[in-house]
């Protein structure tokens, strides 16, 4: 998957659930991915070229990602092995299950 293909499919199922209420920055490998959920909508794009503070964070690499929805790997065994790094406001995190 492309890092455009995951922002589409990311910004259909976002706008289907509630605000998350913060910002959440995905790090895709060497791509960047915002949930801007600070507003009356979640909000996602591409990042590219600036510095963008979020409340939270999540590295992966785009083969975790790709496992992750295709139901491979499980949320939780993917941050107990270190193949997902969370850093900040982990309440955040815990409601991608509804965008994956």
């Amino acid at each position: 998957m492309t890092i455009e293909e995951i922002c589409a499919d990311m910004s259909e199922k976002a706008s289907q659930i509630d605000p998350l209420g913060k910002s959440l920055m995905f790090y895709l490998d060497d791509e960047r991915m915002l949930i801007d959920g600070s507003g009356d909508s979640n909000e996602v794009a591409i990042v590219t070229g600036q510095d963008i503070e979020a409340e939270c964070t999540v590295r992966m690499s785009l083969d975790t990602y790709g496992k992750l929805q295709r139901r491979e790997i499980k949320p939780f065994m993917a941050v107990a092995s270190g193949k997902i790094k969370v850093k900040g406001d982990f309440s955040i995190a815990t409601k991608l299950k509804k965008l994956m």
